[in-house]
């Protein structure tokens, strides 16, 4: 396959595309960037608004990794399923074999997108293109992809943004700048195609001819798009300032889209970023972690697996429980943050019961207390020993983990003036005894907690 996916032929197309490409983003004299011609642009907080409020969205890592799922010439292979080109390591030809076998005939869009959905997520970013190069749409640029490489032969992004439009979920992709396929990428460095001492002095072209006509691609046949969420920008070959020109360049195709960090060398987002700090991007990215004080005024979210692999690994059974993701939703809300909560479908296209079940939990804490997570804002009296605290107007939003054995739940709150309280699942908003000891608050609450794992007791204002 890979004579047949870099012949002149595909040479050929590659030019077509950048050609093509010139054309969208200004050619023959008009507007044409993404339904943007009569619009007035949006400013930074209007763009981040809906991206803001949603605080809650899956993440799909899905590629031909699913096929071997962690399993290589019958040996098991260390490290997370999607890496596994790099770990096993396994040549570009033994690779490509994999799209010979990836057949997905479970995989349902609609069933995806409502699973996500219904677990109070409000937008997907899935892996449009992964590390190892593959494509899961029809690309123009180049025959790696689902629709011409694999006995499938159909476009995953073009089903997934129909049903995202149906059910009215963001669509987001995920995109790798490095490319372990790309003979002007990473290909030659293998066995270790991720090396970063290596250049690739091709790499220039790689940018220009392939990966930019293929984020045109994604972004004129797919969108408009919530976000594009980058990644494998630690290669020696990527800079901040290429991360700069893409981000302008991207705004210029859709100047609604959102784009983290990591479009740049954004790894430093991850630790010590700060409001004012000059870097590419719109949002950190901090990866299976939480920062103890979040990331003041600054956007981020917190990408996590819900077990060790983002990529479907078969025997990777270490599944996070549905009590630690629903409190990690709350203390990443409860901190100014986002959170992206990840699933590896199968080689059949199916996401694996464990992460359903676990999704279906989510979606029923959410179904009840969503509104203390949606538009919130991190809380204004810190970490409090009971549990975690969300802020919208005058409201807080009290999650209790650890329920009070003596009926009386406490905080500190100076200057809080008269305050009403109910518990947020008391569709009656039956008020709380509530009494006032200077700065100290006190809710008088039931024996029994109405959630396990988190109740919240809002805690409103006077004036309303």
């Amino acid at each position: 396959m890979t004579d047949r996916l870099y012949s002149q032929a595909a040479m050929t197309r590659v030019t077509v595309a950048s050609l093509l490409l010139a054309v969208l983003i200004g050619g023959c004299g008009q507007d044409v960037r993404l339904g943007r011609a009569q619009k007035k642009a949006l400013t930074d907080d209007e763009r981040m608004a809906w991206w803001r409020d949603a605080r809650f969205g899956m993440f799909v890592h899905w590629g031909l990794y699913a096929v071997p799922a962690g399993t290589y010439k019958g040996k098991r292979i260390d490290g997370i399923g999607e890496w596994i080109m790099n770990s096993a390591p396994i040549p570009i030809e033994e690779y490509e074999k994999f799209a010979d076998a990836f057949n997905p005939i479970g995989f349902n869009a609609d069933e995806w997108v409502r699973l996500a959905k219904n677990a109070g997520m409000k937008y997907i970013v899935i892996t449009s293109k992964h590390h190892d190069g593959f494509c899961l749409w029809d690309s123009k640029v180049t025959e790696w992809d689902i629709v011409d490489a694999t006995p499938f032969g159909r476009d995953i992004l073009a089903e997934l943004a129909a049903a995202c439009k149906r059910h009215k979920i963001k669509l987001c992709f995920y995109h790798s700048i490095m490319d372990w396929h790309h003979p002007d990428a990473q290909a030659p460095f293998y066995p270790n195609y991720n090396d970063t001492n290596r250049s690739n002095p091709n790499f220039d072209r790689y940018v220009e001819q392939y990966m930019k006509p293929q984020l045109a691609e994604l972004l004129a046949n797919y969108g408009p798009l919530g976000v594009m969420w980058f990644d494998g920008e630690w290669i020696k070959d990527w800079t901040e300032p290429k991360g700069k020109e893409l981000y302008a360049w991207l705004r210029e195709l859709q100047p609604d889209l959102i784009i983290n960090n990591r479009v740049g060398k954004g790894r430093k987002g991850m630790e010590g970023l700060s409001a004012g700090d000059d870097y590419a991007g719109d949002f950190g990215t901090p990866e299976q972690q939480v920062p103890a004080t979040g990331l003041p005024g600054v956007d981020w979210e917190t990408c996590m697996t819900m077990n060790d692999t983002w990529g479907y690994k078969a025997y990777d059974e270490n599944w996070k429980s549905s009590e630690d993701l629903i409190r990690h939703l709350v203390d990443i809300a409860s901190k100014g943050g986002n959170f992206l909560l990840n699933v590896g479908p199968t080689p059949e296209g199916l996401i694996p019961a464990a992460s359903v079940a676990r999704l279906e939990a989510m979606g029923r804490w959410m179904a009840v207390n969503g509104e203390s997570i949606y538009g919130t804002t991190a809380s204004p009296i810190g970490r409090p020993s009971w549990g975690r605290c969300t802020a919208q107007g005058n409201r807080l939003y009290l999650h209790v983990f650890d329920w009070p054995t003596d009926g009386r739940l406490s905080l500190s709150l100076p200057g809080a003036g008269a305050v009403q309280a109910h518990l947020l699942a008391d569709r009656r908003k039956a008020r709380l005894p509530v009494a006032i000891h200077g700065d100290t608050i006190v809710v008088s609450v039931p024996s029994e907690a109405p959630d396990a794992v988190a109740s919240v007791v809002v805690l409103t204002g006077n004036n309303q």
